[in-house]
């Protein structure tokens, strides 16, 4: 990437960071805005975020020593500017491509990346961990999380708080507090933290007092007077006995702090290195900071976005209205169903936007429930809402963080035989997110849990099926998953809803000499290699094994009676998956038929365009086309 246009970043290092008078500072913040808004425009990205912490970045660098000091970044993605600081810059072009720059914090990357995460609400815990290994060790380096208000209602940054503040360790908290995550924060800490921010008279009395003490250094001589006063103002202006809930947890708390004012995050932070003890530094930044589209954004679509026009903020897309995102599949058809029935409820952990249901909430605002980045909480929530029937929640959720309700799902929902519809959205590769937000190892997980349906339609019109059918014509004793994947599908309301038997696969193609069990978008491909040329004397039965748990034990006795050779293919990982489980049908029932197993190997799938994915996994044509003709030979 050519950075000559960008002088600074160009030859930008943490040492000359150090060096730079206020006028740099300005001109190099205003540089990284501009680099990233212009650069990441042909690729797109978690844009809003780190316009939003331009400022504060460059702060902690400028303060702390790191890699000696360690920043733990909650969920990761926004730390372009700490690449771009840290001599990846000229290596943005490949951002969130196959084998190029991750969007995420990559520990393999630079010594400057203490903690990978992909998932909220890490952070804490990670860098409550490390305190303790400095602790026994002897040694005082300062330890840093960055966390946003959103991630901080997350029941894991709630339990690491509560074990901070007891360790009385030493650890400095950022709360990066831009009131968004990918929708607007909800719940009561939310609630509390927005008190914090908007009370006028505490802001006024902190900026001032903060201002003062800035510019005349008294507060290190004057530091428990200082603190009495501080204290006294809390206690006049906020509820109760004066206290943040921070404080109650022992955790000693600094704010409202203006996270674009590079002269007070420096004097907080200075602060904040001089305490002894566990600190939370409450910083107010704007998310977007610096460009007009993503500054003005109270939807989240500035959150992570692909491709824009930099002059207007426009999505470079084309758009094909016979086209609909499988999210949309799901919310409109489950907008259908709620329109007849007054039982059905909503629930998302801060999803209505990624998962299509804003028109839902606009229809039906009693009946969606965002609970905030608490996936935990939101499974057990629906299961105490279908008790004896009462209703019938739907919880739209992303493959990647259902993997946080595993024990939920498996305790509170299955063993209990609650009727509970989840919607498991991006299933499969998730493109540029990397494998952090892969949806592979759903399948293999909810495999092992009893009474649990799993179903993935062939297409839209199958999927709207299985909805309603899940919802109505299946046992009422049991939940149901139905998996769907990222993207956008060729989309045709039913007139009506047919019913499918449960747990019945549906032969798509006759054939004798070899058997390909697949579900999902797999279908069509098999069906498409199926009609090449090249297979004009190949006879290929298709099988469309809709229900991946529980299987369609009648046919796949039948296949395995009759069939020749069979190929199982699937976009998840081997151990544990589907194929696994037609090994164990084969082998619980003495059968000898060849299986060949076509899925994603025991490793870590990096980001990357989703065809190059398949296609190293062995997934994709090519690699089911070989398989047939090596099953013929």
């Amino acid at each position: 990437m050519d950075l000559t246009k960008y002088p600074l970043i160009e030859n930008i290092s943490i040492a000359k960071l150090k060096q730079f008078d206020e006028e740099k500072l300005v001109e190099f913040s205003a540089e990284v805005r501009a680099f990233l808004t212009i650069e990441l425009s042909t690729l797109g990205g978690h844009i809003g975020p780190n316009l939003g912490v331009v400022e504060l970045t460059i702060a902690l660098f400028r303060v702390f020593n790191s890699p000696k000091d360690s920043f733990f970044w909650d969920i990761g993605h926004q730390c372009y500017v700490q690449k771009i600081i840290t001599g990846r810059a000229d290596k943005f072009d490949t951002l969130r491509q196959y084998e190029g720059l991750s969007g995420f914090v990559k520990r393999q990357e630079s010594e400057h990346d203490i903690w990978e995460a992909g998932h909220a609400s890490t952070s804490l815990s990670g860098a409550c961990g490390l305190s303790v290994q400095q602790h026994l060790k002897g040694l005082q380096n300062h330890i840093i999380s960055i966390i946003g208000d959103g991630a901080l209602s997350g029941g894991m940054a709630l339990e690491a708080l509560n074990h901070i503040g007891d360790l009385e360790l030493p650890h400095i908290i950022i709360l990066n507090d831009n009131n968004m995550s990918i929708s607007r924060n909800v719940g009561a800490l939310s609630k509390h933290i927005n008190g914090l921010r908007i009370n006028p008279k505490y802001v006024k009395v902190k900026k001032g007092t903060k201002l003062a003490l800035s510019k005349i250094h008294l507060e290190k001589h004057l530091g428990g007077t200082i603190r009495n006063v501080k204290n006294m103002v809390k206690k006049m202006i906020l509820k109760d006995d004066g206290h943040t809930f921070f404080e109650t947890m022992n955790i000693e708390y600094l704010g409202p702090i203006d996270g674009h004012n590079l002269e007070q995050l420096e004097h907080a932070l200075e602060h904040a290195k001089s305490r002894k003890r566990p600190i939370l530094l409450h910083v107010l930044t704007i998310k977007g900071k610096g460009y007009m589209p993503a500054e003005h954004d109270d939807t989240g679509l500035w959150h992570g976005i692909g491709p824009y026009s930099y002059e207007n903020g426009k999505k470079n897309r084309k758009k094909n209205r016979s086209l609909r995102q499988w999210s949309s599949v799901i919310s409109e058809t489950l907008e259908r169903l709620a329109q007849k029935d007054d039982n059905i409820i909503a629930i998302t952990p801060a999803m209505i936007k990624g998962s299509k249901l804003t028109f839902f909430a606009e229809k039906f605002p009693n009946r969606i429930f965002d609970v905030g980045i608490a996936e935990e909480h939101a499974m057990t929530f629906a299961a105490g809402s279908a008790l004896n029937n009462g209703l019938r929640p739907f919880i739209a959720i992303y493959s990647t963080f259902l993997q946080r309700a595993y024990d939920q799902l498996l305790h509170d929902v299955a063993r209990q035989n609650l009727h509970i519809i989840i919607g498991i959205d991006r299933c499969g590769f998730a493109g540029g997110d990397g494998e952090t937000h892969h949806g592979i190892y759903d399948i293999s997980l909810m495999r092992t849990i009893p009474n649990l349906t799993i179903m993935m339609g062939k297409d839209a019109v199958e999927t709207q099926y299985l909805l309603y059918n899940a919802f109505y014509n299946y046992p009422q004793n049991r939940p149901y998953a139905i998996r769907y994947p990222r993207g956008y599908t060729d989309f045709e309301y039913v007139s009506s809803f047919l019913e499918i038997a449960h747990g019945s696969w549906e032969i798509v193609k006759l054939g004798t000499d070899v058997t390909i069990l697949c579900f999902g978008s797999n279908v069509q491909m098999a069906e498409e290699i199926a009609a090449t040329s090249a297979m004009q004397y190949v006879s290929i039965k298709i099988v469309n094994a809709r229900f991946i748990k529980p299987f369609d034990e009648k046919m796949l006795h039948q296949i395995f009676q009759l069939d020749k050779k069979i190929i199982t293919i699937e976009e998840g990982i081997r151990a544990g998956g589907f194929g696994s489980g037609i090994l164990e049908f084969k082998s619980e029932h003495n059968y000898t038929t060849p299986v060949k197993i076509l899925a994603i190997p025991d490793e870590y799938i990096e980001q990357g365009d989703n065809k190059i994915l398949r296609k190293n996994a062995k997934i994709d044509e090519n690699a089911l086309y070989k398989a047939i003709m090596n099953s013929i030979l």
